[in-house]
């Protein structure tokens, strides 16, 4: 099974980064603002041949091409606020993973609102309860909190059972993924940049291609316009990255944690009245 899933996070005005996920320059890059994110639907809807599909109707059509797949992670409110609205313009459902500990904390969405989510027909799923800065080293009992937990306060939102996930931060493993289908996911997105599908554990894996700051709206619509290069170009850059991530270990995360700091210090600040 082949798939192109797309990973945005959170979709804020300009200078607003704190209105919506988490705070901090660490988390602000992965932020877009709403006229970049209407620019890249604009894009992708004139690349797509049909409407995003829900990863559930993967399995019911392995006949239509290479299906493309629109994935929010985090939980920030803009999920309800600005992206659905967009979507429904467009009439596309996406994918929405949500870090539960925060639900109802100032940015990120309410129980009312991952139910209205779901009536408007995406998909709502686990994207960990506490959100930890690298997942793959926690404890197999760690693992298994963050699912469970995690699952089950999503699945007391909703009245049904929580059958997606996405990893946080992009720290995958077999260990986490085996901890995703014990705690009853079927559906787990990593951020390989990678088309194939894999399975673990009875639980299906789907890489996803990573959008965020400064990548054009033409760079999103190349990923799923077919074509192999620009998704050649974000495998070798994420295992490139993944190979300093290892070698660097917490010396890494230090340093782009200082780095992101000293770019945030030259950003305008952000307006005051944010949710």
């Amino acid at each position: 099974m082949k798939a192109v899933s797309l990973l945005y996070h959170d979709v804020v005005e300009p200078g607003r980064f704190e209105a919506s996920g988490f705070r901090g320059p660490d988390a602000d890059v992965y932020k877009l603002t709403t006229g970049e994110f209407r620019r890249h639907l604009s894009a992708l809807a004139g690349a797509l041949r049909s409407a995003p599909r829900r990863v559930w109707e993967l399995e019911a059509d392995r006949e239509s091409g290479l299906p493309v797949l629109l994935t929010f992670d985090d939980g920030g409110a803009s999920a309800f606020l600005v992206v659905a609205p967009l979507l429904a313009e467009l009439g596309w459902k996406a994918h929405f993973f949500v870090t539960t500990d925060y639900i109802g904390q100032p940015g990120f969405l309410s129980a009312e609102e991952i139910r209205a989510l779901s009536r408007l027909g995406h998909v709502l799923g686990s994207h960990s309860a506490s959100h930890p800065p690298a997942m793959s080293r926690c404890t197999a009992q760690q693992l298994a909190q963050e699912w469970t937990r995690s699952t089950e306060a999503l699945g007391a939102i909703l009245g049904q059972p929580v059958a997606a996930a996405s990893v946080p931060a992009g720290f995958y493993s077999r260990a986490v993924a085996e901890a995703a289908a014990r705690a009853g996911i079927r559906f787990l997105f990593t951020s390989e940049p990678v088309v194939r599908a894999w399975t673990v554990g009875g639980c299906l894996a789907l890489g996803r291609f990573g959008l965020q700051q400064g990548v054009t709206p033409e760079r999103a619509a190349a990923l799923v316009s077919g074509r192999m290069a620009p998704r050649l170009r974000s495998y070798a850059f994420w295992n490139a990255k993944k190979l300093v991530k290892a070698a660097g270990g917490e010396h890494w995360l230090r340093l782009r944690l200082w780095l992101l700091a000293r770019r945030g210090q030259r950003r305008p600040p952000p307006h005051s009245g944010a949710r």
